[in-house]
């Protein structure tokens, strides 16, 4: 009698952690995975990168069960209204204008706007007023675009899909220069891939442009789950696995300033 009653409970007990597991909350997650270091595919189709090791870890703190979802960058927001994704962690910035679309966690990262050119380049990088005149690349639907339009004057703006666009146009020399998040531009510039150009300048963001950092966008409403990233992003940043994945790409904060 004894034994069958330890076993029922064992089973039981059993049988409620299956449940629990099962229970886990399901978030797909959207992401590019073409803008390196923060998120790309390897030759062998593995999603890498700051974005995809920080997902992971704040996953792990919320115990919900991500899956990753490959969205082109410009369908990104459409994606999350229309219900085919749960969140965006794609170096998405946090700005006046998204928020009237998206809700977002706290920031996870915030990194400046930077220039690159060709290393043979005459231009001096002292201000940007240097570009007018020129013809500058940038990547469609993003604050860098937005920048560009806005604080650069007499400029040509061509957008791109994605980075590796306007890459290409600056290395056949049709763009001038190009803008992105400087962290973007200074790996692409360290690589062998983007050995032809250079660093100008990094820029001074604009609050109203590009916002309080790249943060968690989640659909109109859902504060529950953007309330969730929030505090597992604050978690992680104090139990020190935020500056692990940190240090294995970066050697600095890439967090920012509070």
């Amino acid at each position: 009698m004894k034994l069958t009653t330890k076993f029922a409970i064992a089973a039981a007990a059993a049988m409620m952690a299956c449940g629990a597991a099962s229970a886990a909350e399901k978030v797909r997650i959207g992401i590019d995975g073409a803008y390196p270091p923060f998120n790309q595919l390897s030759a062998a189709g593995e999603l890498t990168g700051f974005d995809v090791d920080i997902s992971n870890a704040i996953c792990a703190e919320m115990k919900a069960d991500c899956e990753f979802v490959i969205q082109d960058w410009d369908g990104m927001i459409p994606a999350l209204i229309s219900g085919k994704i749960d969140a965006v962690v794609a170096s998405m910035s946090i700005t006046p204008d998204r928020l009237k679309k998206v809700d977002f966690s706290k920031k996870y990262y915030n990194t400046p706007p930077g220039i690159a050119v060709l290393k043979d380049s005459d231009l001096e990088g002292k201000d940007v007023s240097e570009l007018a005149g020129l013809t500058i690349g940038a990547q469609v639907s993003t604050t860098h675009a937005d920048y560009a339009e806005q604080k650069i004057p007499d400029i040509d703006l061509k957008l791109y899909p994605t980075p590796d666009e306007y890459k290409m146009e600056l290395q056949s020399g049709r763009v001038d220069a190009v803008i992105d998040d400087s962290v973007v531009l200074s790996d692409w510039v360290k690589s062998e891939d983007g050995a032809c150009c250079k660093i100008l300048m990094q820029l001074t963001p604009d609050p109203k442009i590009n916002g309080q950092g790249a943060g968690i966008a989640v659909k109109k409403g859902n504060t529950e789950l953007a309330d969730k990233f929030t505090a597992a992003i604050a978690a992680i940043r104090k139990n020190g696995k935020y500056k692990e994945i940190n240090d294995k790409y970066f050697d600095f904060d890439v967090y920012g300033g509070d």
